[in-house]
């Protein structure tokens, strides 16, 4: 049989029970505000100040921006195709070209595996300062590379975050920048801020102010992702049609206030020099702000607890994305093994887990910032992928269905394409790293591929996304 190189869309079977919709306004909007806050702003606030200086609060706003363009075409997708998908499905449906439907898939995998490691650097420098201490580069790289072990370990064992767990998460996560945002006013409010800060620009020598504030705004991006994994709970959503555009519209709103205040608070009261040389922003400010409370040592387990759940999730994500393309057949057999005791794809799970090792160590050897290189090759990734999912809002304009959905003015995604686009591009001023391991990393995918390919050259590869959770 001759080599078929288009995707089969299978239906699922006659017999298999739907996803019991059991979110509605509330549980959803937490889902999405938790899923938006995390690693981000708790790793990243003090490298936006890097870029530029006080007015850190302007690429968090400006990210915003893009990311509620590319939300509002989510939009139109998950009410038009209410499947669990994702941007896979929508490419599959736009282009129906296999190799680009695998890409998108391995991006969205890789986005994962770099937010995790990213995550694993956060955990490991907010333990140290939990327990006083300013550690050097190597013993951070040491505590990402053991979290990173018991993420697999409890990946391994089967563990599942319940919608109740998400819940309980996000609640900490709001409370550790509550407790920013509540002691910042407060410490402002006695005198203790320099407002001048706040609207001035500091940027390095060899940027201008427009390329310093586009460069912050694609690393800030990495504070705004998480908007587009609410879709995958479209199947369990009460009337998504209905509920889903003002929820995710009002989470996304939530959260960029938070981080306009966020950044607005640590700017004001921790000089941006400061700032830029710690790994754990929001503890310095709460010990700033307030040194005589124990809160500098009760904010570093929150945010261990806001970046451990990102990296859990994000790694739980990409074994079973990985998992998934194996059992389809557009990646190798042996990565689609699972353990008959705990019923886990632990050949994927020993994969990706290597595969996010090589990233902490790769970034650790380098002479980058390792949170920073990550989170940014973390939000080019998905640049990518949001510009690929902006444009098939307009080629699926020519698809029709029967039932009534969110409908955007054309103008809306092509500016989120054409925004996304240049956010990927180097006059960003993005680091050399962050196009270095996103291009070893879509190279290692082109090479899964191939290999596949070769091995099922005489058969049908299939790469139905509707089966595939992104």
């Amino acid at each position: 049989m001759a080599h078929n190189n288009s995707i089969q869309t299978a239906a699922p079977a006659s017999g298999d029970a739907p996803l019991k919709r059991v979110m509605g306004p509330k549980l959803l909007l937490l889902f999405i505000v938790g899923d938006i806050l995390g690693t981000g702003v708790y790793a990243l606030t003090g490298q936006v100040a890097a870029e530029v200086g006080g007015a850190a609060w302007l690429p968090f706003l400006v990210a915003f921006g893009v990311a509620l363009l590319t939300a509002l075409s989510y939009l139109e997708l998950v009410t038009k195709y209410p499947k669990a998908a994702g941007a896979a499905l929508y490419v599959h449906k736009a282009f129906g070209v296999h190799f680009l439907t695998f890409i998108v898939c391995f991006t969205v995998m890789c986005s994962g595996l770099t937010s995790a490691a990213t995550a694993s650097q956060a955990f490991a420098a907010n333990l140290f300062a939990a327990f006083g201490m300013e550690a050097e580069k190597w013993w951070i790289t040491l505590g990402a590379l053991g979290f990173m072990t018991l993420v697999m370990l409890i990946n391994f064992r089967g563990a599942s975050e319940s919608v109740k767990a998400n819940v309980v998460l996000t609640v900490i996560e709001l409370t550790g920048l509550l407790m920013v945002i509540v002691l910042g006013f407060y410490a402002m409010s006695n005198g203790q801020a320099d407002f001048s800060r706040v609207v001035a620009f500091e940027t390095p020598e060899d940027k201008s102010v427009f390329l310093a504030v586009t460069s912050a705004t694609a690393l800030a991006f990495f504070a705004m992702v998480g908007f587009e994994d609410s879709v995958n709970m479209a199947e369990e959503t009460h009337e998504p049609n209905r509920i889903f555009p003002k929820v995710m519209l009002t989470g996304l709103g939530i959260t960029a206030v938070i981080y306009v205040l966020v950044s607005i608070c640590a700017v004001a009261l921790v000089p941006v020099g400061e700032l830029a040389k710690t790994s754990t922003p929001l503890v310095l400010v709460v010990k700033t702000a307030a040194p005589g409370l124990p809160t500098e040592y009760i904010m570093p387990v929150i945010s261990m607890f806001a970046v451990a759940n990102s990296a859990l999730i994000n790694m739980m994500m990409a074994s079973r994305l990985l998992y998934g393309m194996s059992r389809q057949g557009v990646l190798p057999s042996f990565l689609a093994h699972v353990h008959k005791r705990n019923q886990t794809p632990w050949t994927a799970i020993l994969f990706t887990t290597a595969m996010a090792f090589a990233l902490i160590i790769l970034v650790s050897l380098s002479d980058s910032e390792a949170i920073r290189a990550l989170g940014g090759t973390t939000a080019l990734l998905l640049l990518g992928v949001f510009a690929f999912v902006n444009v098939a809002v307009l080629v699926l304009r020519r698809q029709t269905v029967k039932h009534e959905h969110f409908r955007i003015n054309r103008a809306v995604p092509i500016a989120g394409a054409a925004f996304c686009l240049f956010l990927v591009l180097p006059v960003t001023g993005r680091d050399v790293i962050q196009y270095q391991v996103a291009g070893w990393l879509l190279l290692l995918g082109v090479v899964l591929w191939g290999v596949t390919w070769l091995a099922h050259r005489n058969k049908k590869m299939r790469l139905d996304p509707a089966e595939i959770e992104t």
